[in-house]
């Protein structure tokens, strides 16, 4: 039997499972002291699902973990190329990698020869060129990682927006969506919200975020009036949990909505709309770039958004093309202003 992920239901915590019993406690012993540091359940499970791809890497090359150098890991980099995994992904892999090695033999991994890594100082020299708040400091020293490309993730447009909201013909749905697209929530913490939650007498919402950290947000009226509707005529009297979101019929009526139960709200509208980027992040992410169209400033939306970095948050609100073409027509016509004459042309 090959490496699996499975969910230890003594401590509701993913771990590897494997016939190779010595692999998998150098495993799950650092799952357990991750867990120790009180990350989340969700944390935990990333972690053993990138456990899981590299310890299957190592088995098809014949090799252990702890006596990897950087330069194995450039094969490593190689093979998630060819099963095209995202940079992000494996660059995350690497770091867990990493990780475990240090856990084990509390040093760094020897680099070995034949392995390239980023020219020295190649964010630049001085104060940071984004929020010029601190001086940069050198590297010790550079890992080996994938370059990560740059891509601008544009937000829905109104028409998109209006599209999906009409398709939506329940108060449940139109909540979930209302939450990230006017609150900016993310799926999980969607999922996560309690009835108690909600705060109709001071209009606000609790919010359990990354790394269980609470925060509060404001909520518009037309999330409250959706909210009050479905506690009212949609959410079934007979919840025996505290989830404000449930499953409203069939075999799983009254039990907590799903990850995959709130894919499916998504999915299945971006096929019949023709909608094909409305999926929740998306939602979020125009959330980000109306707040900043707005004027909100970068660290309300910060705290808003439930970001630890605001580098983060810079990510969510870069302009699209329509805001750059919108910039500049407005500066052009203002420039053209100053500039007339009374000769005609």
């Amino acid at each position: 039997m090959g490496f699996q992920v499975t969910l230890n239901e003594a401590t509701g915590l993913h771990q590897l499972t494997s016939d190779l019993t010595g692999l998998v406690d150098e495993a799950n012993k650092y799952l357990a002291a991750v867990a120790a540091r009180g990350l989340s359940s969700r944390t935990i499970r990333a972690y053993a699902f990138d456990l899981l791809i590299i310890y299957r890497w190592l088995e098809q090359v014949a090799m252990r973990l702890l006596d990897l150098k950087e330069s194995d890991l450039t094969a490593f980099i190689a093979d998630q190329r060819s099963k095209e995994a995202r940079p992000r992904s494996i660059n995350r892999r690497l770091t867990v990698c990493r990780l475990v090695y240090r856990f084990w033999t509390d040093h760094d991994m020897e680099r070995g020869r034949g392995v390239s890594v980023p020219a020295p100082y190649y964010k630049g020299f001085g104060r940071d060129r984004i929020l010029g708040l601190h001086v940069l400091a050198r590297p010790q020293r550079l890992r080996l990682h994938v370059k990560t490309p740059k891509t601008l993730i544009e937000p829905l447009t109104t028409e998109e927006v209006k599209t999906f909201l009409r398709s939506l013909k329940r108060y449940r749905d139109l909540c979930v969506v209302h939450l990230m697209l006017l609150c900016g929530l993310r799926s999980q913490e969607v999922l996560l919200l309690n009835v108690p939650d909600v705060s109709f007498e001071h209009n606000r919402l609790r919010v359990l975020g990354k790394g269980n950290k609470e925060r509060f947000l404001p909520m518009p009226q037309t999330v409250l009036g959706a909210l009050s509707s479905y506690l009212r005529l949609e959410r079934p009297n007979d919840c025996r949990h505290e989830r404000l979101f449930v499953v409203l019929q069939g075999r799983r009526r009254a039990k907590a909505m799903t990850p995959a139960g709130l894919r499916n709200l998504f999915r299945y509208r971006r096929s019949r709309l023709n909608v094909s980027r409305a999926n929740p992040h998306r939602f979020r992410h125009t959330f980000g770039t109306d707040m900043a169209r707005a004027g909100v400033r970068l660290p309300t939306l910060q705290k808003m958004m439930g970001h630890a970095d605001s580098l983060t948050t810079l990510q969510y609100i870069n302009l699209s093309m329509a805001d750059i073409a919108d910039a500049y027509l407005q500066a052009v016509a203002r420039i053209q202003r100053r500039y007339e004459t009374d000769r005609e042309v």
